[in-house]
């Protein structure tokens, strides 16, 4: 196998703002993985953005994937696994750079095969299934639309400049966000899912989820830092909305108890490390009663791409990097303004093509 590092840098269409802070681009490094099949070189994608308050740096995660070229140059045939695979040449390595790697196996898996990486999943062999590999059976699972934290006046600019059938709302920087709710809702019946980024405090989160409630919100994502566990047992118990992990649920390891303090996860693909961890976590998060939703951080196509193969699998669905930047390197899956659901493309493994 041959891998290959494409580094890019992609400006937002507006500044993005959460509770840990703002930026107008975000980097991001494009992995691929290629191998020879019958004379044909085939590629499998996988994205790793560098988020800076991950500590990512793209210039040493790059030189970091570059020195495990080698690694996978010796490689004839394709790992049973990339976890397995990267447990002998770098156990260490960073969940970022793994799922890139992990995405990328399985993309270029699919590809070999021929077949859409989310219906390989499902025993699917051929491209010419007549009822399309059963997609009308899948479930259906619409993403959200993110409308970062800005003046009152401008995340309405934002709301109305981009009618979507689901938004989530960053809020938790301040003492305004219930009036922001309500000054968005006069602009859209929408559903709002809120995420507060651990800006809350319990008392706030208990009293604000009554108000929200009556104004459409579906759940509360991240209110109160990961370390308050003794008020997050309160929300749990007197929230009048679901709340849902994000900041709490990074890995595997925290899926049993998030099970007694949140009605559900937010599965970061880039956080556990791939899609493979993140399937076992959605099947380690149904056994204990546990609603499921899978985000992204700002993304590519490919990244988005290789996410939304696990919508089948999921509750809510967050996954508008692509649609927050300006220079798609590439082309992938997109979604349907009115339903909110995903369109695939006709193309084999997550279906992404680079553009740039």
């Amino acid at each position: 196998m041959q891998l290959i590092v494409h580094p890019y840098t992609l400006p937002m269409a507006n500044p993005f703002r959460i509770a840990h802070g703002s930026r107008t681009e975000q980097p991001t490094l494009i992995v691929e993985l290629s191998t020879v099949s019958m004379t044909t070189r085939i590629s499998g994608y996988g994205e790793a953005p560098m988020t800076s308050y991950y500590g990512l740096d793209s210039a040493e995660c790059t030189r970091v994937l570059t020195d495990l070229a080698p690694a996978f140059a010796q490689k004839k045939d394709l790992p049973e696994s990339m976890e397995s695979f990267l447990e002998e040449v770098a156990p260490d390595l960073h969940p970022f750079l793994r799922c890139a790697l992990d995405v990328a196996l399985e993309d270029l898996r699919a590809r070999v095969q021929g077949v859409p990486l989310r219906h390989l999943w499902r025993g699917k062999t051929s491209m010419d299934s007549p009822d399309r590999y059963g997609e009308a059976k899948l479930r259906q699972t619409p993403t959200c639309y993110t409308i970062g934290l800005a003046p009152v006046e401008e995340m309405v600019r934002k709301l109305k400049a981009f009618p979507w059938p689901i938004y989530k709302i960053k809020l938790g920087a301040g003492d305004d966000d219930l009036a922001i709710i309500r000054a968005l809702r006069k602009h859209t019946e929408a559903p709002f899912y809120v995420d507060a980024n651990t800006g809350w405090t319990a008392e706030q989160t208990i009293a604000l989820s009554h108000e929200l409630k009556a104004l459409g919100v579906v759940f509360i994502e991240q209110p109160l830092k990961t370390d308050d566990l003794t008020g997050q047992k309160e929300v749990f118990q007197h929230s009048a909305l679901p709340i849902i992990a994000d900041e709490s649920c990074q890995t595997e390891v925290d899926v049993d108890r998030c099970a007694r303090y949140f009605h559900g996860i937010n599965i970061k693909v880039v956080k556990c490390g791939g899609l493979t961890p993140a399937r076992r976590m959605i099947a380690r998060a149904r056994e204990q009663g546990l609603k499921v939703m899978a985000g992204c951080m700002t993304e590519s196509s490919v990244g988005i791409s290789g996410i939304a193969q696990l919508l089948p699998e999921l509750d809510y669905a967050d996954m508008d990097g692509a649609m927050l930047i300006t220079n798609d390197p590439a082309r992938g899956v997109t979604f349907d303004p009115v339903t909110g659901y995903a369109i695939y493309p006709d193309r084999p493994g997550i279906g992404v093509e680079l553009i740039a």
